[in-house]
């Protein structure tokens, strides 16, 4: 019973620190921009959550619960671990304010228990790792060059600004529109980090579980992820009602991409890279890549995926006898 209430404290405590980071990545423009109240953008992320869960999300689900390493593996207690794991890491990289990938702590947790017991399967993991690298320089590539032709302003973009920026309402709702496909993308793919080993456990159903983990996503939300939006939306480079959305929809084109694949992906690297993109047109290359919260950020991404992958060895290690 004891690891029961562990197990739902920690998923919730997971759940919640994906919220965070999740809303800080889709709803950056409308809140940031005082387009959209903190509530209202907390109901909308909920809603587009559970919406993206339930179409295209159980394509990861699959693959977490059995895709990385068989089901006979994952008992009650290794899925607690997992979680653990990639619970603590994540909330290492919220407490340094830099928003982590769900994804990639959950699938380090997942590598590092494949590697305790000898048996992980590499022909799902290479093409994912391969994913992991071709997408977000794909969104850096794509933000970059359609960024370039709406910015700065000039006679050649000028029609733009005219036939959609000058109208606000009209502006308004392509905000909140970018930032809901956003949160439709994040439960395409994200959610599934929470569900996939509890599904392998045999603990829950996927519908079940997806269905009961949502509500917490938008709680995260509201209680962390005010912390996190500052980083993204104005260390690196502020983001306004063009760039925003753009960032949104190419970003959220590509993770909907690696959820029909059913690769489990870092959404958040894919939106790093596309505000990387913004800063290079507007400060040019060489500005970009010398801030130091970009050498920060690179470098806990790096860091916090072999965390994950160590630590939930290490406590298997401890827990387990092989």
């Amino acid at each position: 019973m004891a690891k029961v209430i562990l197990l739902i404290i920690i998923v919730i405590f997971f759940v919640m620190n994906m919220g965070g980071s999740g809303i800080a990545s889709a709803f950056s423009a409308s809140y940031g921009s005082k387009m959209i109240k903190k509530k209202f953008a907390v109901i909308l992320f909920t809603i587009f959550v559970f919406l993206g869960a339930f179409s295209i999300g159980r394509n990861v689900v699959e693959t977490l619960s059995s895709g990385i390493i068989s089901k006979e593996f994952i008992s009650f207690d290794v899925a607690l671990i997992i979680i653990l794991s990639a619970t603590l890491t994540l909330t290492l990289a919220n407490f340094l304010k830099i928003p982590q990938s769900t994804s990639m702590v959950t699938v380090g947790a997942m590598v590092g228990a494949g590697i305790f017991f000898g048996h992980i399967y590499y022909k799902v993991l290479f093409p994912m790792f391969l994913t992991w690298i071709i997408l977000p320089v794909i969104a850096y590539i794509l933000t970059y060059y359609l960024y370039k032709i709406m910015y700065p302003p000039s006679n050649r973009n000028l029609w733009i600004y005219e036939r959609f920026l000058t109208k606000e309402k009209s502006l308004r709702l392509f905000t909140i529109i970018a930032s809901c496909y956003g949160a439709f993308a994040i439960g395409t793919n994200n959610v599934a980090n929470v569900v996939g080993p509890l599904v392998g456990a045999g603990t829950i159903t996927p519908s079940l579980g997806l269905l009961l983990v949502t509500p917490f996503f938008g709680l995260g939300g509201l209680v962390i992820g005010k912390k996190t939006i500052g980083t993204f939306g104005n260390e690196i480079v502020p983001l306004g009602t063009i760039s925003a959305p753009l960032i949104s929809f190419i970003t959220g084109t590509l993770l909907i991409l690696a959820s029909v694949l059913g690769f489990p992906f870092p959404y958040v690297q894919l939106t790093g890279l596309s505000i990387l993109a913004i800063s290079s047109v507007k400060n040019g290359h060489k500005y970009t890549m010398r801030q130091n919260v970009v050498k920060k950020i690179f470098m806990i991404w790096t860091i916090t995926l072999l965390v994950s992958t160590g630590l939930a060895f290490l406590l298997l290690s401890i827990f387990f006898r092989r």
